[in-house]
């Protein structure tokens, strides 16, 4: 494998994944299903060569996917992702080969990430921009250098594996894995990356326990939400999006900055200054 870089990855501005809120999860060896995924509303579609793809059906999802290929256009294309088995595994260099024949693919995701060749080496054989996923005590430990791996497009967070790695049961608000929620957000601050993803919501009709957690993921800095069903979408939309409250003071916010031609002023009762214009900013960029 390839030496560690030592400067932060920069994924392309214009990538649509690296602004994407929602990336939603379809298993490679169900082709009929790749449509209607991209058709749902999600901003990114993740097509899966692995845990939705049985042991022995990996060659036939590998194949599929490449069949499927020239049925997308290039609107569809960079709105793909591809989730390929872990590094280590029996499947993961085919999985890297096969990725080399699709032109115009958005990124491809890596489970299981645990340091930064790793990162070096999908990039360089695929040439594509990497997704990790944070899923292990190991990935947690080399966040940091991960973030900063070339090629390296935006984290991700598998906190279903990482529970099971770590040997925590969570209660329903994940209070156990602050800790690395906020380390995540850190990390990719640090390296000038795009925020972060957060994992999934395995409730897939419970409308209210995906807009805890969605919320959650906003309350912590994450920008987007792995979703494991289509009408996961829309909620994760409306829960990471500003609230109208939020958007209204926003915008009195810097009507008030138009008025005050560099003076100083309030709103609502409060000082504004610099930070304060700067979160107004932030959220009618998000909204």
């Amino acid at each position: 494998m390839h030496s560690q870089s030592a400067s932060p990855a920069q994924p392309l501005p214009t990538s649509q994944l690296a602004q994407a809120r929602s990336f939603l999860f379809v298993p490679g060896n169900r082709p009929e299903r790749f449509a209607k995924a991209l058709a749902s509303g999600a901003d990114a579609v993740i097509i899966d060569l692995e845990d939705a793809v049985p042991l022995d059906a990996k060659d036939a999802a590998r194949t599929a996917l490449a069949q499927a290929w020239p049925d997308f256009d290039a609107d569809q294309r960079v709105r793909l992702l591809v989730r390929v088995n872990p590094a280590g595994t029996p499947w993961h260099e085919a999985d890297l080969a096969a990725l080399c024949h699709l032109p115009g693919l958005g990124a491809l995701m890596l489970p299981k990430a645990e340091n930064p060749q790793q990162l070096e080496y999908a990039f360089t054989a695929c040439r594509v921009p990497v997704l990790p996923l944070i899923e292990s005590a190991e990935g947690v430990g080399q966040m940091e250098p991960i973030a900063r791996a070339p090629g390296v497009l935006r984290l991700g967070l598998g906190h279903i594996d990482l529970q099971a790695d770590l040997r925590i049961v969570c209660g329903p608000d994940e209070a156990e894995l602050a800790p690395i929620r906020l380390a995540m957000v850190v990390a990719s601050r640090r390296a000038h990356l795009p925020a972060p993803v957060d994992g999934v919501t395995t409730a897939t009709t419970d409308a209210d326990v995906l807009a805890r957690d969605a919320q959650r993921s906003r309350r912590f800095g994450f920008g987007a939400k792995l979703c494991i069903h289509p009408a996961q979408v829309a909620g994760v939309h409306q829960a990471l999006a500003p609230t109208e409250a939020e958007r209204a003071w926003a915008e009195r916010v810097l009507a008030a900055e138009a008025q005050a031609h560099g003076g100083a002023f309030s709103v609502d009762g409060k000082m504004v200054d610099p930070p304060v214009l700067l979160l107004a900013r932030q959220i009618l960029l998000t909204a």
